[in-house]
């Protein structure tokens, strides 16, 4: 597939087949993050696989309860992958502050984005979610209180396609040639 076919191919999944998906293939993904680049070279990531239907369906229930209810359908995705961020090289960090950017999440926005269109040149579909109680998920995965869980991907074979025809703004809304 041309990449700009991939690109247009991918959206965000809200609803799932219950087919496992294989272990073979979720590791294509995340050799597709590992790639991706990273300011300093910090590759300030680690990617947690949850495909077990009982830690699933846990973390499911304390993460997307309460407040958090706008992400319940991700309650349908076989599988999770949690992305806790890392803290990026000591260069990366002080070119961050004098900046005023964060690199290490520029790093895994990227990475994220290399998992997500591997997963969907394998077929699957993948929803990127921000809205979750991060806190309940740190508490069951017994991630320690100075990192941050910034994503979770769900990701499964897609109970139906995508709308045709994405909303998009015109590449004339959103460049300048000069």
């Amino acid at each position: 597939m041309r990449f700009i076919e991939l690109v247009k191919k991918r959206c965000s999944v809200r609803k799932y087949l219950s087919r496992a998906v294989s272990m073979e293939v979720i590791n294509k993904c995340l050799e597709a993050a590992r790639f991706a680049p990273s300011a300093c070279n910090s590759q300030p990531w680690t990617f947690i696989v949850i495909d077990d239907e009982k830690t699933r369906n846990k973390l499911a229930e304390r993460a997307f309860s309460g407040i958090y209810s706008l992400s319940s359908f991700a309650k349908t995705a076989p599988v999770y992958i949690v992305v806790v961020t890392q803290q990026s090289s000591y260069a990366a960090r002080l070119g961050g502050y004098f900046k005023g950017v964060q690199y290490s999440l520029i790093d895994i926005g990227i990475a994220c984005e290399h998992f997500i269109l591997q997963a969907t040149e394998e077929g699957l579909g993948t929803c990127w979610l921000g809205w979750f109680n991060e806190k309940k998920v740190k508490e069951i995965l017994g991630i320690s209180g100075g990192k941050k869980v910034d994503v979770i991907i769900t990701m499964g074979y897609a109970d139906t396609s995508c709308l045709p025809g994405k909303k998009r703004k015109s590449i004339k809304e959103i460049s300048r040639f000069y």
